[in-house]
């Protein structure tokens, strides 16, 4: 017997893809702060924070080639 896969509407998609950018949007926002922090808060080096920021930076334009991937955007 085959289990018939549930098709989501359009709308639904659009709902989790909203939740999984916020998730994306709030990691590489928390890694960047984190590293502006680590110099502040612990006396690290400037490099270290420096990781921080690339890798924060990392993951929000990890999110935008999703975002693009996954939706057409129509030029006017």
């Amino acid at each position: 017997m085959k289990k018939s896969k549930r098709r989501l509407t359009a709308n639904e998609e659009f709902e989790i893809m909203k939740l999984v950018m916020d998730k994306f949007l709030w990691l590489g926002f928390g890694i960047m702060a984190y590293g502006l922090l680590q110099p502040l808060l612990t006396g690290g080096s400037v490099q270290s924070m420096l990781y921080y920021l690339v890798t924060g930076a990392v993951v929000l334009l990890l999110l935008m080639v999703i975002i693009v991937k996954e939706y057409e955007f129509i030029r006017y």
